[in-house]
């Protein structure tokens, strides 16, 4: 049966024969038994509802010893035999090409190259979820190969509920993720939940299908690392030479490296997965690899002083560097941490003193001991920054909830008022006010043709809009339009792709627009030789209410609220996405944020002209409305300027009040 006969089956009409799991690619923690005996009989039963009765007497005590050994039913028998990753979009079969591009877009997600688990289809983070399991995978694609356009496929946490009558305007698609009723949000009832089969946690952009592999990051992580270098250096030096120290090359990909290089420092980043480190090296997103402590500080010395560009790849833990960069007064400029501290029991964090394979074994058997461990290490890696930061080294919080857990541990993270951290988010330092406050967020495209053409031609489209924009724009933001401009020129060279065709820059709401509408045109002028899909990250100006990252620099008491995000997907669905998401958790952590993603498909249609304008612009404003009402001077800055030039666009101002005459009234 070939690829597009098997799409189109969904469930197989025979039961297929079993699988095991494969030995060559890595595989999520075994998660706690959290379940009561009833409950597991509960989630068998809601497991075997996809399945015709006549083979639940098979599978029923084979999705028990799943639940038993996983802690989850992953269904791995249902796995499909064809190899997994983005194909050209005419390789699909669909009635419409927007489903054909969400196809592409999920099996990309679920690329052994691009996925940090595949088999339990998490994409990254340790937890971040595509679906729940392999039937869900199976329905959905099949969905998307029956629907119109007047259809809407809705999706409950990775369970497709199916094809609705909607029309040609609405979303192909609506998805939720861990959507749960406030006070069921806590990390056990994750646990427990997605263990029953109801729910799951789609990261930011797992769940939403937009993950285009560790470049999305890398750009991030670039703009971050040298806008923090350049609040550290005097003006007339460069991060060559320079150290920059951080963890994490699995959960929340090998960006750092990448972006290390890219930003010309060295990059030293600790992983205890030695498969995940193996992966981000033979992909080309780090240079080397050491595994020996000793090994680790020579080769730092040698690279500061022949001030080098160069990142290095440390298999072990990142507790272990901190303490001996210090007794070996080797200076660390910048400091931060990448694990996926959002999961800090189930694989996210890896305490000091434990192996990888201990503690993977400890967190499923021992829950309680493993959580002490975790405390424990938290406490004592903070204790080493904390002495690093004495001596001058810039440490930021790269919002992985690093500093949270940190501080419920007890460790000395606390500023004098014990309500603040003592160290800042980079939000709070970089992004928010330079780029999410301006508008400046994480505009990304993919080529759907999947031709190496095509990606280049966007990639030179996207580079004379910006280099247009830069020409009249504003000093306020020079700086964002120069990045990206240099950023977009040495994508290729940088090797970025991973997966699917894809790029990703920082642009607002004036840069997206310029951009879309002239690859729209390209696409009607068969200049590209398929439709181009739109998206973002999550980590934007509007589509994250994060208290401890993205709104973290919103200073008016709203940053615990949850508006902005609700607000941007239902405002994208009725003005023109292919595909919105909503999620629970991301980036933070499940029960921590609110976040919301859209997919756009552009065709070279008018119709898909109308939809961009309308869209992009709200998708962006809304944030920065947001933004300038919380009184952030560059919101309100990037808010005038575009009152002034859109005539339909009129919100709410903010009056700012003196200081002193508040001050006296308590």
């Amino acid at each position: 049966m070939d690829f597009k006969a098997q799409i189109q089956m969904g469930i197989p009409t025979e039961l297929p024969p079993r699988k095991e799991r494969s030995s060559t690619v890595s595989h999520a923690p075994n998660r706690k038994q959290i379940l009561s005996k009833e409950e597991k009989k509960l989630a068998i039963r809601n497991a075997l509802r996809y399945f015709p009765a006549d083979w639940h007497a098979v599978l029923a005590p084979e999705f028990a010893e799943e639940l038993q050994k996983y802690g989850r039913i992953y269904m791995y028998r249902f796995q499909p035999d064809y190899d997994m990753h983005a194909r050209a979009i005419s390789a699909y079969p669909a009635r419409t090409s927007h489903a054909a591009a969400i196809m592409l877009m999920i099996q990309n997600n679920l690329d052994p190259a691009v996925a940090q688990h595949p088999q339990e289809l998490i994409t990254y983070g340790g937890n971040g979820a595509v679906f729940q399991n392999w039937a869900q995978y199976l329905l959905t694609m099949q969905y998307l190969s029956e629907m119109t356009k007047e259809q809407t496929l809705h999706i409950y946490s990775g369970h497709p509920m199916g094809l609705f009558p909607s029309s040609a305007d609405a979303p192909r698609v609506v998805v939720t993720n861990g959507m749960m009723i406030p006070n069921y949000s806590k990390q056990d009832d994750w646990e427990k939940y997605n263990a029953l089969g109801v729910t799951q946690y789609g990261q930011m952009t797992a769940g939403s299908y937009m993950y285009i592999g560790p470049q999305g990051i890398v750009h991030g992580t670039a703009i971050t690392v040298m806008n923090a270098f350049r609040k550290v250096l005097k003006a007339d030096e460069n991060a060559n030479g320079k150290i920059f120290l951080t963890a994490g090359l699995g959960g929340m990909s090998g960006a750092q490296p990448k972006a290390g290089n890219i930003a010309g420092c060295i990059t030293i980043c600790a992983e205890v997965n030695a498969l995940a480190a193996k992966k981000r090296h033979e992909q080309g997103w780090v240079d080397e690899l050491i595994d020996n402590l000793d090994d680790l500080v020579e080769r730092t010395k040698e690279a500061k002083n022949k001030q080098e560009i160069v990142s290095l790849a440390f298999i072990g833990n990142v507790v272990d560097v901190w303490e001996r960069f210090f007794v070996e007064e080797l200076f660390v400029h910048l400091g931060s941490d990448q694990t996926s501290l959002h999961n800090p029991w189930a694989g996210g964090y890896y305490p000091v003193g434990l192996t990888f394979e201990a503690s993977n074994e400890m967190m499923n058997k021992q829950p309680e001991a493993f959580k002490t461990k975790v405390q424990e290490s938290l406490r004592r890696h903070a204790n080493a920054i904390n002495l690093h930061t004495k001596k001058g080294t810039y440490f930021f919080d790269y919002g992985n909830a690093f500093l949270l857990e940190a501080s419920r541990a007890g460790a000395e993270v606390m500023a004098e008022n014990n309500i603040d951290f003592k160290y800042p988010s980079y939000v709070q330092d970089i992004l928010g006010p330079m780029c999410f406050d301006y508008g400046f967020g994480p505009f990304r495209w993919v080529c759907s043709s999947g031709t190496l053409e095509d990606l280049r031609k966007t990639d030179a489209i996207a580079l004379q809009v910006l280099k247009e924009i830069k020409k009249d724009a504003p000093s306020e933001i020079q700086q964002q339009l120069e990045d990206n401009i240099k950023w977009i020129s040495e994508a290729e060279q940088n090797r970025l792709v991973v997966g699917s065709k894809a790029r990703i820059l920082y642009a607002d709401a004036e840069g997206r627009a310029k951009i879309a509408l002239a690859f729209n045109k390209a696409i009607e002028d068969k200049k590209l030789s398929a439709p181009v899909i739109l998206g973002r990250d999550h980590h934007d100006v509007s589509g994250t209410d994060s208290p401890y990252r993205e709104t973290s620099n919103i200073y008016d008491g709203s940053k615990f609220t949850a508006d902005m995000a609700i607000h941007n997907v239902i405002g994208d669905s009725f003005r023109g996405a292919t595909w919105v998401s909503i999620h629970n958790g991301g980036g933070i952590g499940w029960g921590e944020v609110t976040n919301g993603g859209f997919g756009m498909v552009l065709d070279g249609s008018t119709d898909a002209e109308r939809k961009l304008k309308n869209m992009l612009f709200y998708d962006v404003n809304n944030g920065i409305a947001r933004r300038s009402w919380a009184r952030n001077k560059e919101a309100m800055f990037a808010l005038q300027r575009e009152m002034e030039r859109t005539k339909l666009f009129k919100v709410t101002f903010p009056t700012l009040v003196e200081d002193q005459l508040i001050d006296k009234l308590f």
